[in-house]
């Protein structure tokens, strides 16, 4: 993973990177791999993201044919 710094600008090039890790699961791999995980409790946890994901394409194809109002960032609280 790369990030340019630009003018000698190294904040910005540290939230860029920083913004770039987190939307790679850099973060959320480097949690999960601080214990260890019962075999028994990774299956549960991935069941669980399995049922997350679906629901989350059910909702959006819902959405897409009309079953469900779309949300919109200005109707989110």
């Amino acid at each position: 993973m790369q990030v340019v710094v630009r003018e000698n600008n190294v904040d910005q090039a540290l939230r860029v990177l920083k913004k770039k890790m987190q939307r790679e699961g850099v973060f959320r791999e480097m949690k999960k791999r601080r214990a260890y995980e019962k075999p028994s409790e990774k299956r549960a946890r991935e069941r669980g993201e399995a049922i997350r994901r679906a629901r989350k394409v059910a909702r959006k194809q819902a959405q897409r044919e009309g079953l469900l109002p779309a949300r919109g960032k200005t109707a989110r609280r």
